[in-house]
């Protein structure tokens, strides 16, 4: 289904800067979590967007996304579970699927926004875009392969911009997720649901970079324009420990903190610490990140 909402006439000045002419948008994954934010806001913008979804089916009536013709294509879409056991079917739907689609954007001239994944880092402490990379699990590895494929196969004729996504959290749009949703949302519900909030033993050495959804969408607002291919950390360069996190959530709701040990399933591939080095992206952007712990203390009543 199209959408095209005109822009408001009251609009600030760094907005329409970034809305000068109004796009022909693709976003695949739509419904996801970043996809419905981004969704939303690019059509506040007065963007013309489509979306389309792996899960509504290869069919006669949804066949594969059409490209020719659109300014953008914005790949979201992916399995995105770390914990999902189907190999094949990571690999066809987040790497076969991703490099069929970056063939056409290159066949067409249309330029691509893809999703990657701080995964890739695996277990090691450094986070520099150009490597090392030590994937833990099938969903890390299927991103590690695509990010792969776009640097030895660049584009000549487009700009490609990959999004390597921290730990993203935000107030709407995480429902569906259930287990593999963000701490932030997982907290919150456990909070107002049992009054007490789980926490692994020793969380306060567990640091994560939390990125608002808020923040991660108005960094692919203010590149819809960039002509600087690569891929690039999305994260805020300041990691906060679960135990922070779970003490603002356990504050507002006047909730108790209980421990558990770290199952055994995943303390392999568990990342201890992420923190996005931003000196890729921040020469692009103008944003003052989110930290997550005045998040919630502006997002909770």
């Amino acid at each position: 289904m199209k959408y095209v909402i005109s822009i408001n006439p009251i609009i600030s000045f760094a907005v329409f800067r970034l809305c000068c002419f109004e796009m022909n948008i693709l976003i695949t994954g739509h419904k996801g979590f970043i996809g419905q934010n981004l969704f939303r806001a690019l059509l506040d913008m007065g963007h013309d967007v489509d979306g389309w979804e792996w899960g509504d089916g290869k069919t006669p009536a949804n066949p594969l996304p059409k490209v020719k013709g659109r300014d953008l294509v914005i790949h979201l879409g992916a399995i995105s579970s770390t914990t999902y056991a189907d190999v094949d079917q990571i690999m066809t739907q987040n790497t076969d699927f991703s490099i069929w689609l970056y063939e056409q954007c290159q066949h067409h001239g249309v330029n691509w926004h893809y999703a990657s994944s701080a995964s890739v880092y695996g277990t090691l402490e450094h986070f520099q875009e150009y490597g090392p990379f030590q994937p833990q699990s099938p969903y890390a590895y299927s991103k590690y392969l695509f990010d792969r494929h776009v640097i030895k196969n660049p584009a000549k004729h487009i700009t490609t911009t990959g999004f390597r996504y921290f730990n993203v959290y935000g107030h709407k749009g995480e429902e569906h997720k259930a287990d593999m949703a963000s701490p932030y949302t997982k907290f919150i519900k456990q909070a107002a649901e049992t009054g007490t909030i789980t926490l692994f033993e020793n969380s306060d050495h567990y640091k994560r970079d939390f990125i608002s959804v808020e923040d991660v969408v108005a960094t692919h607002c203010q590149l819809i324009h960039n002509t600087k291919s690569g891929v690039y950390n999305i994260g805020t360069g300041n990691p906060v420990s679960f135990q922070d996190v779970g003490e603002a959530i356990a504050h507002k709701y006047q909730a108790s903190i209980t421990y558990i040990p770290m199952p055994e399933t995943l303390r392999r591939q568990y990342q201890a610490f992420t923190c996005a080095d931003l000196s890729k992206l921040n020469p692009l952007i103008d944003i003052k990140w989110t930290d997550i712990r005045d998040y919630i203390e502006t997002h909770i009543p």
